[in-house]
């Protein structure tokens, strides 16, 4: 009787101690398993309207249906992405603040820019690589007409006999538009006055109206412009054609000697704060990789002109690496400056 009376508490007591333990063991699982347990904000570091703009956008809901929780894009423009990029690199490392960044951002800038607010690589862990996609050199389709300029070549031309008389539109000192530009004025001697805008969306808007006279932009972001005829694609800035835009020479191809290994592309991708825990990285890369499969969101960014990717935060992080290589060296040779 008495020997009942004492093994029940005891009993109660493990199975108390075995539940602590269990407890215990799960605390950390059961922390990130909440996340996320509120609305995550992914900041784009430009104007609404240019490429990364569309591509943040084509991504969050599909991360808001994965995860059951609000993706809300944040457009924060200023200095060639730099602003966003700051802010997102001091933010909280949990999983609720991420960086659409750029080729600019992430590979540019830091050759650019003597004092950048942010560094690219320590500051931040790379998630995964949205899409890659060519830029495109565009005039307004009258203005090229009125100068008889139909290709690159007649574009040469004209430069050069009008030193400084066309200006080149930009989303921005040192985003891969700008860039795209330098190498080809380096390449080629002419020489254009560049005029930097907070994105590629305002650009485009003095680019249609006729205030602006060419731009390198990121293909995705004035398909429908050249699609409506308002701009004309003179050549693409990728290794290789665009299947977008397959009649569209490469600047290469349509540049001749001079333009020989001209190539200069963008891409886009997702990053976090430093610090921010692998388990939440990886559960983000899977999401957006397995989006990025559906045949309705690869369908709507091919025929924008982006290859879409959603690779490992590793092969990410070595793609960041080998870019700053690259754009140091054409920062370098195309004596760009922030303007």
């Amino acid at each position: 009787m008495s020997h009942s009376t004492h093994s029940m508490p005891r009993r109660t007591m493990l199975g108390a101690c075995a539940l602590a333990l269990l407890c215990a063991g799960a605390g950390p699982a059961a922390a990130q398993e909440a996340w996320p347990s509120k609305p995550v904000k992914i900041v784009v570091p430009f104007a609404p309207g240019g490429t990364t703009d569309i591509l943040a956008r084509a991504v969050a809901p599909e991360l808001s249906k994965a995860f059951g929780q609000q993706f809300i894009v944040d457009n924060r423009a200023g200095a060639g992405g730099n602003v966003g990029a700051e802010i997102v690199s001091h933010s909280p490392a949990d999983g609720y603040t991420l960086l659409m960044g750029t080729v600019g951002t992430h590979g540019i800038n830091r050759a650019l820019y003597p004092k950048l607010p942010y560094d690219p690589i320590k500051d931040f862990m790379p998630i995964t690589l949205v899409a890659a996609v060519p830029n495109v050199m565009e005039m307004n389709a009258q203005k090229a007409k009125d100068l008889n300029i139909h290709n690159v070549q007649d574009f040469i031309k004209y430069a050069k006999s009008h030193p400084g008389k066309l200006n080149m539109a930009s989303s921005g000192s040192g985003t891969s538009i700008h860039l795209a530009g330098e190498l080809f004025k380096s390449m080629t001697g002419v020489s254009m006055t560049h005029i930097p805008y907070r994105g590629s969306g305002p650009a485009l808007l003095d680019m249609v109206a006729g205030n602006a006279d060419v731009m390198f932009d990121n293909l995705p972001s004035s398909m429908q412009q050249i699609k409506g005829g308002k701009l004309v694609p003179l050549a693409v800035t990728s290794a290789k054609r665009s299947p977008a835009l397959p009649d569209v020479p490469t600047v290469e191809e349509a540049g001749g000697p001079a333009l020989k290994g001209y190539e200069a592309s963008s891409w886009f991708g997702l990053l976090a704060p430093a610090g921010t825990s692998p388990d939440i990285v990886k559960r983000i890369q899977q999401a957006v990789a397995k989006s990025l499969e559906s045949p309705d969101i690869k369908e709507k960014m091919q025929a924008q002109g982006a290859i879409p990717s959603g690779n490992t935060p590793e092969e990410f992080t070595r793609l960041i690496a080998s870019e700053h290589v690259k754009w140091a060296k054409v920062v370098k040779d195309s004596g760009a400056k922030v303007d």
